[in-house]
Order: C-alpha cells, then sequence, then structure tokens
C-alpha cells in the first residue's frame, strides 16, 4: 500500500507525522510532490518519505492519493492527475467547498473519492476530522482513511450536506480560539501579568476547559454554571460577556464562515 500527498504543507505534514508516529505506515510507503522542489526536500528530510516531480507521477504510483491543496487548484490539479486513476484508487480530498459531486465530475470518470475536512490542532496529534465518501469506496477502504485520520485526533463520519458547517464549528475555529486566548491574554497583560504567563495561562484554561466538556459530558451551561459563585468574580465577567454579545457574535462568525464555504 502506497500512500501519496499532492501538496505538502501543514496539513499534509501534520497527517504524515501523525501517520509514522503511529507507526501504521513506514516513510518507504508515503510519497508526495510539492510546488518547489525546496518544499519537497523539507519534507523528505523531516520525515524520511519519498518525493517525486509532479502530481501524475504521485497519482500513478499511490494507491491512496491526498489532495492537500487549497480548493482554488483542486480543478488543475484533478486535470493534471486524471489520466493516472484507475478504479482501484482511492482519492482523498481536504479541499474546503468542493463537493463529492463536483470532484467526481471533473474526474470524468467513476472514481473512489473521501472528502475530510481536518483542522490545524492536528499539528499536534489534536486534530478534528470529519469524513465522508461516495458509494464506490469499500468498507475496508473506508475505515483504513479513518484510521489514518485518527492518528493525529479525531474522525467522525457525517452526512456530506454538514460539511459547510463543519468548516465553521471546526475547520476555521482554532483562529476564533487563538483570537480569545489572544484577547484574554491581553487583559492579563494590563493588569500586570508577563505576557509569556498570561499566554500559558489563557491557554491553559481554554484546554483543561475544553477537556472538561469532552470527558465530563456534561453541557457547557452546567459546567459555566459550577464556575459562578453568587455575587462573585466569575459572574460578573459572564455579564460583560452578554453585554458585549459575546455569544451572539460568536454564531455569526460561525455562520459567515459557513456561507463562505458554501460559494466556494
Amino acid at each position: 500500500m502506497t500512500l501519496g500527498f499532492i501538496g505538502l504543507g501543514n496539513m499534509a505534514k501534520a497527517m504524515i507525522g501523525g501517520i509514522l508516529h503511529k507507526g501504521l505506515m513506514g516513510p518507504n510507503e508515503i510519497i508526495g510532490t510539492a510546488q518547489t522542489e525546496a518544499t519537497c526536500q523539507k519534507v523528505a528530510n523531516k520525515y524520511g518519505i519519498q518525493t517525486r516531480s509532479s502530481n501524475a507521477a504521485v497519482a500513478a504510483e499511490a494507491d491512496i492519493i491526498v489532495l492537500a491543496v487549497k480548493p482554488q487548484y483542486l480543478k488543475v490539479v484533478i486535470a493534471d492527475i486524471m489520466d493516472s486513476v484507475t478504479e482501484n484508487k482511492v482519492i482523498v480530498s481536504i479541499a474546503a467547498g468542493k463537493t463529492i459531486g463536483w470532484i467526481e465530475k471533473e474526474f470524468e470518470k467513476p472514481t473512489k473519492i473521501i472528502r475530510v475536512m481536518p483542522n490545524t490542532p492536528a499539528l499536534v496529534g489534536e486534530g478534528c476530522s470529519a469524513v465522508c465518501r461516495n458509494d464506490l469506496v469499500s468498507d475496508d477502504d473506508f475505515h483504513f482513511v479513518m484510521e489514518l485520520l485518527e492518528s493525529f485526533g479525531k474522525a467522525y463520519t457525517v452526512p456530506e450536506s454538514l460539511m459547510d458547517v463543519v468548516v465553521g464549528v471546526s475547520g476555521s475555529s482554532p483562529a476564533y480560539v487563538f483570537l480569545f486566548i489572544e484577547a484574554m491574554a491581553d487583559a492579563a497583560v494590563a493588569g500586570g501579568m508577563p505576557r509569556k504567563q498570561a499566554y500559558e495561562f489563557a491557554a491553559q484554561s481554554v484546554l483543561g476547559s475544553a477537556k472538561m466538556v469532552l470527558e465530563t459530558g456534561k453541557h457547557p451551561g452546567e459546567l459555566k454554571d459550577m464556575v459562578c459563585s453568587p455575587a462573585g468574580t466569575t459572574i460578573e465577567a459572564v455579564r460583560a460577556l452578554e453585554e458585549g454579545g459575546f455569544r451572539g457574535v460568536v454564531m455569526r462568525a460561525v455562520s459567515a464562515c459557513i456561507d463562505k464555504s458554501k460559494s466556494l
């Protein structure tokens, strides 16, 4: 089994790193290509994988082909590789906004397609990937790809109709969280805390809070209430957030992201 990557950016590197770390495949079973020789060389040196000089070369050799490119480049990439893609190969696309139907149409022939929406925490082994497939993908192929995705975080099967929602709530949401951490740290700095320490306190609090939601199974509102003592400091902070329309702003941000994904 050979796994091929067309595009060797951050998400591809996160996937390769997770797969190798879990021992699911060896470096000699992974190949890739990128726009520049410098990128290929850098990734090859770091992970020990083999690189190829063209998209078509990767597609011809790989059994599973990961299209790890931006949506605007997907049409050109598919045109490069379509003659090398046979009915037994599996295409895995991580391009936002490009549906399975759109990809099928571009290949102009029956093709096994799995669509994935990962996110950048995959870089530290805490990714969250949404996955769907077309009817040509066998259960064995799908389960193997799911195992690969779970090597760098969680992977969940979703109906394709929810993929744009996934972009809003998961794919792009690390940026919202980073903004929140930065804002909390700025306030701590204003209160006299050194900036490095402020980032550490804010980030660890977000990490621990997220872990509480996942591991306790409690509703986020219930966990919030546990922190809010009567006439205490936390409820004052919550009131300030509500007066500023915090939840409404977050909902509008996610909705805007979903709308943008639908328009790609």
